[in-house]
C-alpha cells in the first residue's frame, strides 16, 4: 500500500499513532495536520485517567518521533511534531472525558433545548450524574448536544480529585 508523500489523511495517522500512545497507558484524543509555512504541523493530543504530566508527554513525544522517523507515513515533506494534552476548553464528547472531569463544573446544552449547569458527581458509559444546585440529575450522553467544563478561578485548593500534577497543556489551574 503506497502512502501519500505530501499529506496524510487523519484516520490513517490516528491508526498509526494509537498503538504507540496506548503503550504509555494513554488515549489518543486527536491528531491533526495543518500547514505551517513551508512545513506542516502535526498536532497530537493525548490524555489518560488521572491526567498526564509533562514527563509523560515527553516520553510519548519521543516514541512518536522515533516511530515517524522509521516510517514514511508523513512522506518527504518537512513537519513539526507537537504533542500535548487537551485543554480545559475541550468539549466533553466521550464517556472518558466526563469521567476524567468528575468534581468539575460543566455547562451542558441539551438536544431537546435548554441548558443545565452542574458539578459532575459520577460518570458511566451511558450518562453523567450532575449536582445541579444541590439536586442530583442524571444526564444521558444521548441527550447532550454540547458540554464544556467551566473554569472556576475561585475554586478552593484541593477540590479536584485529579492528581497533584500540573496540566501539561499550559492551561491555568483553577485554584
Amino acid at each position: 500500500m503506497s502512502r501519500k508523500t505530501d499529506h496524510t489523511d487523519t484516520s490513517s495517522l490516528e491508526n498509526f499513532l494509537r498503538p504507540i500512545v496506548e503503550q504509555f497507558g494513554c488515549d489518543l484524543e486527536a491528531a491533526d495536520i495543518a500547514p505551517a509555512g513551508r512545513r506542516r504541523l502535526l498536532r497530537v493530543l493525548v490524555d489518560r485517567d488521572g491526567g498526564i504530566s509533562l514527563d509523560d508527554v515527553a516520553e510519548v513525544t519521543r516514541a512518536i518521533s522515533k516511530a515517524l522517523d522509521a516510517d514514511d507515513i508523513m512522506g518527504d515533506g518537512a513537519y513539526t511534531l507537537e504533542v500535548s494534552s487537551p485543554g480545559v476548553d475541550r468539549p466533553l464528547t466521550l464517556p472518558r472525558h466526563w469521567r476524567r472531569n468528575v468534581s468539575r463544573l460543566v455547562a451542558v446544552t441539551l438536544t431537546a433545548g435548554g441548558k443545565v449547569t452542574g458539578r459532575i458527581k459520577s460518570a458511566s458509559e451511558e450518562a453523567a450524574e450532575l449536582d445541579v444546585d444541590g439536586t442530583l440529575r442524571t444526564v444521558p450522553y444521548t441527550d447532550v448536544a454540547k458540554a464544556k467544563v467551566q473554569i472556576e478561578f475561585n475554586r478552593a485548593a484541593g477540590k479536584d480529585e485529579a492528581g497533584p500534577e500540573s496540566p501539561a497543556d499550559g492551561t491555568v489551574e483553577e485554584n
